[in-house]
């Protein structure tokens, strides 16, 4: 005899225990890769299995009788392909059990999760048949003796779908008019008479209904009281929530505990959450995302009061670990264009308790492309960063880099000093205000020149993707002004940069990503030839005009002579398939101009590449593997140009 879900045509059934499986916890393991799983913590149950006895090996029958929609139509397949995903008999079929004991642990629990899926669906009419060699698990003795192998079969009536009759929310949390602190309804998320009452739904609804209360400034906001009934004779679910919002709260005193070296008081200021404000969940978020942005601590907690005071008060803790004091690092890069690179970095964390950060670092290129040191591509610089200044979201950022840069068009020694402020304004939004400048000497095609440039760079970054790595939707904004004057020439000038990325993503859970990108950029003021190469605009190469060489892309003078330009346009689309869960594929087509004048003329030719990539998808981020072909070629351009990366292309 199976386990069933009873059938009376006049009595209701209390689906308590549907909502209790329906938030079971289900393990994850932190990184996998190339199909091996790193970090993983096995749940307890599976730990009971391995260790149970000798090796079962079993085989299993699902059977999964005719499932029928509301609607009349059969979702038999698809309710079949739910219920074998989450049956660990299934799952593990290819694989012994670990004794007969622990076999028949893995079965029995089988019963609670093939029953969770099913009130998953909105079936609460089913039946649930675990039988061994003939005779249901349930009733089987711990020391029965099975065959081997043993005859596993399941099967399952699924019962009807059952839709909801009557929902109600009591003390339901009033409409708010900011835009932040809206929640999406309950009624239009499928907890509505008519809808398909599944278990999941009605969770959802909870947490909803408690979020609503929680962002208009109550915290302690909790389900009072909740009614479900099934009704079996008319296939219906009665479902009343009834919300107990308690006290509106504000922030009282925030008490940092697990601070070193870090000043507890700047820490408390940090969170940005001021004494008396109306506490709103939103703030606890973007201050954790703050207090990591600092790089020093490990982890960071928030703990809210169990009671509010009298005066509505909120006290909060935070619990910090802090990271070790300083950090080394090395790397390399190989480009079969750029030849190989090493670099190196030493990062002191807390130079003086607020967070401030001293990092130096270093680098070296283009091995493979010569043996003359000369040659060789060099970098090493010096940045300092004290965050918190004026706001917990502004930070002060100097730092001075040497700079010698050998590339086909030209050679560049120089130092750059930089000063000024970043800003977070939103989770969406940021912005950048320096005083920058240096000298420069390049040797070009122009001869031997120098440069002396001092100007203010801003800039605003408005980024709403999903997935900075891989994303599946939204948009990407960058924008850059920068007024400088050169004192050598005597010329003002202008730069201005922008930049746009859209996504959309279509087909079954997104599997299908169209991704765009345009790019254009402009000089305004002294010509070309009085104008520092490294202002004048280049493309070509990863993240620009791939098949290209990098910075090739320019204009092309008498002689076949290529120099940077005074206008900018690239594009880039691409068309993004998921294959299976870890593998994609990719095609793309780049197109790249620049031009002599401040607005283009479009008198040189667009330079497009097309190509196509793999992609294998881990924790970090997709791995990209890309490959290019040059339709315009020119001198010093590959035939065939290869990719390798962390991350989509853009």
């Amino acid at each position: 005899m199976g386990i069933k879900v009873s059938k009376h045509p006049h009595k209701g059934q209390a689906l308590l225990l549907a909502l209790a499986l329906a938030a079971a916890w289900s393990p994850a393991y932190a990184f996998k890769l190339f199909g091996v799983k790193f970090f993983e913590r096995p749940n307890q149950e599976q730990k009971n299995e391995d260790t149970i006895g000798e090796p079962v090996v079993y085989s299993v029958d699902f059977n999964v009788s005719n499932a029928t929609r509301f609607d009349g139509n059969s979702e038999t397949k698809d309710v079949k392909k739910t219920l074998e995903a989450a049956s660990a008999l299934w799952r593990d079929k290819d694989k012994p059990a670990s004794g007969v004991s622990g076999l028949l642990s893995k079965a029995r629990s089988d019963y609670r999760r093939l029953l969770d899926t099913l009130y998953g669906r909105g079936r609460y009419g089913g039946s649930i048949s675990i039988k061994a060699d003939g005779r249901e698990v349930s009733e089987l003795p711990p020391d029965v003796e099975l065959s081997q192998p043993v005859k596993i079969s399941v099967s399952v009536d699924p019962g009807p779908s059952f839709l909801f009759g009557r929902t109600a929310i009591a003390n339901q949390a009033p409409t708010t008019t900011n835009r932040r602190d809206k929640v999406p309804l309950p009624q239009d998320q499928g907890f509505a008479p008519g809808q398909l009452a599944r278990s999941g739904t009605i969770l959802k609804a909870d947490a909803l209904a408690t979020e609503a209360w929680r962002q208009q400034g109550y915290p302690k906001a909790k389900v009072a009281s909740q009614r479900v009934v099934a009704a079996h004779r008319t296939n219906t679910v009665d479902a009343t929530i009834e919300m107990k919002p308690g006290r509106k709260a504000y922030y009282g005193p925030v008490a940092v505990r697990g601070t070193d070296r870090m000043d507890p008081a700047f820490v408390a200021w940090m969170a940005g959450l001021p004494r008396g404000q109306e506490y709103d969940p939103d703030d606890i978020d973007r201050a954790n995302k703050r207090l990591m942005r600092l790089g020093v601590f490990r982890s960071s907690r928030f703990e809210e009061a169990n009671v509010i005071d009298p005066d509505g008060l909120m006290p909060i803790n935070l619990i910090v670990q802090e990271r070790p004091l300083h950090r080394f690092g090395v790397g390399a890069d190989y480009s079969t264009l750029d030849g190989a690179g090493l670099k190196a970095y030493w990062l002191h964390r807390n130079l003086f308790g607020h967070a401030e950060s001293l990092k130096l670092e270093t680098k070296v290129a283009g091995f493979g492309n010569t043996t003359n040191p000369a040659d060789l591509t060099y970098r090493a610089g010096v940045s300092f960063t004290r965050p918190g200044v004026f706001t917990p979201d502004s930070d002060l950022v100097a730092s001075v880099v040497g700079d010698r840069e050998v590339l086909d068009i030209y050679t560049r020694t120089s130092i750059t000093g930089l000063i000024g402020f970043n800003r977070i304004f939103t989770d969406e939004l940021s912005g950048k205000l320096f005083l920058a400048g240096g000298p420069s000497r390049f040797n070009d095609d122009f001869g031997i020149r120098d440069f002396l440039d001092v100007g203010v760079l801003g800039g605003l970054i408005y980024d709403t993707r999903d997935n900075k790595t891989d994303p599946t939707s939204g948009y990407y904004l960058d924008g850059t002004v920068h007024p400088f004057y050169e004192f050598n020439y005597g010329n003002p000038a202008v730069r201005m940069e922008a930049e746009g990325r859209a996504y959309y993503g279509f087909g079954k859970e997104r599997r299908f990503v169209l991704a765009g990108r345009l790019k254009v950029g402009s000089i305004v003021g002294p010509s070309i030839a009085e104008t520092a190469p490294d202002k004048l605009f280049l493309a070509g190469g990863g993240g620009s005009v791939r098949g290209y060489a990098y910075r090739n892309i320019g204009v092309e003078g008498p002689g076949g002579i290529v120099t940077g330009g005074r206008s900018l346009a690239e594009a880039s689309a691409e068309l993004r398939a998921h294959i299976t869960d870890s593998i994609g594929v990719v095609g793309f087509v780049d197109a790249g101009y620049v031009g002599a004048d401040s607005v283009p003329d479009f008198s040189q030719k667009f330079r497009v590449g097309v190509g196509a990539g793999l992609r294998y998808y881990t924790g970090l981020g997709p791995l990209r593997a890309d490959v290019a072909v040059p339709l315009d070629r020119h001198e010093g351009d590959p035939r065939l140009a290869f990719y390798i990366g962390l991350g989509q292309a853009f």
